[in-house]
């Protein structure tokens, strides 16, 4: 099911190309966007996953330089039946987190110094799960293309605006600014693209993975809560990447609520309450318990 979801937004994306192209250069226009497509699509398979990385100035860490995250993904994963994923630490102070990878072979999970030192060892254990339930549904794949993808269409918008405006080209410059002012929305369609019950499958296998669902319930409400309050610079120059982020980084900005990428907070804490038997009048009753070695 994975591969067909990501086969089906690649073939999108590559006829959005081929259109574009279109608008640009005519018929010889869609020959050269099939080939900047099928470049592209090829890269964001095999390289996707590190360019997504980068924009965020993630750096790679190990049992040295964060041993007690280390130390949980690595129990975590155990747990999880998964191999042991690279962890990477982003320098923001909003609380915030997110999985990237071709498979679970070659994964990668990423953590804001804002999330470790704002969360409890147990609502990190939560949201780390959250993100390895991701990499064992093979979410991770689509997610990474999308992002890479969907800050193509602007550029790819941006360049047709100036250089597909003549009169003798298909559909003329009405047809060019019709395109550049509609390519924006189409950045968020793609965003949009994995459905958002993915985030409610993750929740649910995440939370089966640290074994308490109130953990990742008392994560999501405090991440949800400093995200409205706390810009992150990376996320708001790639926007795009939105979607990868357990909550969307972006609640700072209005703007942003457009194309909502990320079901409702309160929903999936409702549902996590279900999971774990808690009525919802019963706000305070978060359990604080640790296990592992770095509890």
């Amino acid at each position: 099911m994975a591969f067909a979801r990501t086969a089906v937004l690649m073939a999108t994306m590559t006829a959005l190309f081929m259109f574009v192209g279109l608008l640009i250069a005519g018929e010889q226009g869609i020959v050269i966007a099939l080939v900047l497509a099928a470049a592209m699509n090829g890269f964001a398979w095999w390289r996707s996953d590190r360019m997504v990385l980068s924009m965020h100035g993630a750096r790679e860490v190990d049992a040295r330089s964060a041993p007690d995250l280390h130390r949980m993904v690595a129990d975590l994963a155990r747990r999880a039946e998964l191999p042991m994923p690279k962890v990477y630490v982003i320098d923001s102070d909003q609380p915030n987190a997110f999985a990237t990878g071709r498979n679970p072979q070659n994964a990668a999970v990423a953590a804001t110094t804002g999330l470790m030192s704002r969360l409890t060892q147990e609502e990190l254990a939560g949201v780390m799960a959250h993100e390895l339930a991701h990499i064992k549904n093979r979410d991770t794949l689509l997610m990474t293309i999308t992002a890479t993808l969907a800050g193509a269409i602007g550029l790819l918008a941006n360049f047709a605006l100036f250089f597909g405006g003549s009169r003798d080209r298909p559909m003329g410059i009405i047809g060019v600014l019709a395109v550049a002012i509609l390519a924006p929305l189409a950045a968020g369609i793609v965003q949009m693209a994995i459905s958002r019950t993915r985030e409610y499958k993750a929740d649910e296998m995440g939370a089966e993975i640290c074994g308490q669902p109130m953990w990742l319930a008392a994560a999501l409400e405090k991440i949800d809560a400093f995200a409205r309050r706390i810009d992150m610079n990376s996320a708001e120059r790639n926007p795009g990447t939105a979607h990868m982020f357990i909550i969307n980084p972006l609640h700072a900005h209005s703007h942003d609520s457009l194309f909502s990428t990320h079901p409702s907070t309160a929903n999936r804490i409702s549902s996590l309450r279900q999971m774990a038997g808690v009525s919802p009048r019963r706000e305070s009753a978060i359990p604080q318990f640790r296990f592992g070695p770095w509890g």
